[in-house]
């Protein structure tokens, strides 16, 4: 095991004003936008990302770094030769795996929960046990393995397959299923334990569907003090008119208008709840908390919890925080959090996400984009890589290619949603590569809301 010392030197200068070098792990268009965003403060000392993508590459004050973060002692090695003031860990799965454990062992401030939380994104099956066991309002549900395939199939007949069906484990965004039918349902259990999503679908969710609208309500945690970020809303499914297949997400917008103050407020008690639910069960908790919301008629119901910020809602949310967020994340992972507060920008981000042909299914990768520097020149327009990676042509001329299905998510902040809007589809215009395409209705829905 590597100790680090406990040096004041990794988060502070002699004067007192907080300088740290920082650590990000991960490498999507989150992790983009969490660089940019603390990038934006002198208490950034230095930012590392790993791995980062091509995006964050053309960060000036940013290096990507090579770092194998399954390899713990690795880590701790980096932030040991580097001097880590704070690392901020952007994924689930790195999460899951308890780096944020090995590393606070060694003394170094994490933003991110540890194994403990984060079973309440890497086992679905524990998050329903958790929203039952602490009275948090989320719809009915049973939780079966491929040895119980017909008490889930009798499950489905029960809801007369208004059901949904969710992959226990980490898919990716991609392992539940809103089932149109019984038959889709029954399908989608079968699918999941014969495989379709291996060890994370070898046990299976089966849950109520609830109907209305849906939202995120993301919240600093740091153990019993919860501080809520500005409401999201999604737009999860690949096509205009959310139709077509569940993707990692292909567009957000924030504020969201349906929702009302009262809905808000019972919102944000369900997540105090669940901060001293954490608590209550010997849980510490300290990073940000994902609510996914569906605001029924009897209620918002909790639909899932995420351990880490959403991606795309973090594209939409960061660039309304006008706080320090070096200062507020490093007052998270260090148990300060009570002592922050949250300044926010009142005007409306949409962001609109760019994807590969194909997606969410295969894609082909290596594809030259044209643009990216053009769209982000328009005002009040950000550019978040995702999946995006520098490379050398044939010629010997650098460029930005694509490394995956959602390459990268344009946001807009304007005054208005029809101005957001507009800019955000303008920038999108400006970003070209073969076969690119995006959802063209995102914001519409908001636009819907507010005329109610």
């Amino acid at each position: 095991m590597i100790h680090l010392r406990k040096d004041k030197d990794m988060a502070r200068k002699d004067n007192g004003t907080l300088k740290l070098n920082i650590l990000v792990v991960g490498g999507g268009g989150r992790e983009h936008a969490i660089v940019r965003s603390l990038d934006r403060f002198k208490e950034a000392e230095r930012l590392y990302v790993a791995p980062g993508n091509g995006g964050t590459l053309l960060e000036p004050r940013t290096e990507n770094v090579e770092l194998d973060v399954s390899d713990h002692q690795a880590v701790l090695g980096f932030c040991r030769d580097h001097a880590i003031g704070l690392v901020v860990i952007g994924p689930e799965a790195p999460l899951v795996d308890g780096l944020a454990d090995s590393l606070r062992a060694a003394g170094v401030a994490v933003f991110g929960p540890g194994a403990a939380g984060a079973r309440l994104e890497g086992s679905k099956a524990f998050a329903k046990g958790f929203m039952r066991r602490h009275d948090l309002p989320t719809a009915d549900y049973a939780v079966f393995t491929a040895g119980q395939t017909s008490e889930a199939l009798a499950f489905i007949d029960r809801y007369d397959g208004r059901v949904v069906v969710k992959a226990d484990g980490l898919a990716a965004g991609k392992g539940v299923v809103v089932a149109a039918d019984v038959a889709e349902a029954k399908e989608a259990v079968q699918s999941c334990f014969a495989g379709a999503f291996g060890a994370s679908g070898a046990t299976v969710v089966i849950e109520e569907l609830l109907e209305g609208p849906e939202c995120s309500l993301l919240a600093f945690i740091d153990g019993a003090t919860v501080l809520p970020l500005p409401l999201a809303q999604d737009h999860k499914r690949a096509h205009d008119g959310d139709t077509g297949p569940n993707t990692g997400g292909m567009g957000v917008y924030s504020p969201v208008p349906v929702v009302t103050w009262e809905q808000q407020e019972q919102m944000t008690q369900i997540m105090q709840r669940a901060a001293a639910g954490l608590v209550a069960e010997g849980i510490e908790y300290r990073g940000v908390l994902y609510g996914g919301f569906m605001l029924t008629e009897r209620g918002p119901q909790l639909l899932e919890f995420n351990v880490r910020f959403g991606d795309p809602e973090t594209q939409v949310i960061l660039p309304r925080v006008k706080s320090n967020m070096v200062e507020l994340m490093y007052a998270t992972a260090t148990g300060t959090l009570a002592r922050s507060a949250l300044d926010i920008d009142p005007r409306v981000a949409v962001g609109v996400v760019i994807a590969s042909a194909g997606y969410p299914g295969p894609v082909q990768t290596g594809k030259a984009i044209a643009g990216l520097g053009r769209a982000q020149t328009l005002a009040g327009v950000e550019v978040y890589h995702a999946a995006t990676a520098l490379a050398t042509d044939a010629q010997g001329i650098e460029q930005i290619v694509t490394t995956g299905g959602r390459v990268a998510c344009v946001t807009a902040l304007e005054d208005t949603f029809e101005e957001a809007r507009e800019q955000a589809y303008e920038a999108v215009g400006r970003v070209s590569f073969e076969g690119s395409w995006s959802r063209t209705d995102i914001g519409l829905r908001a636009l819907e809301q507010k005329g109610k």
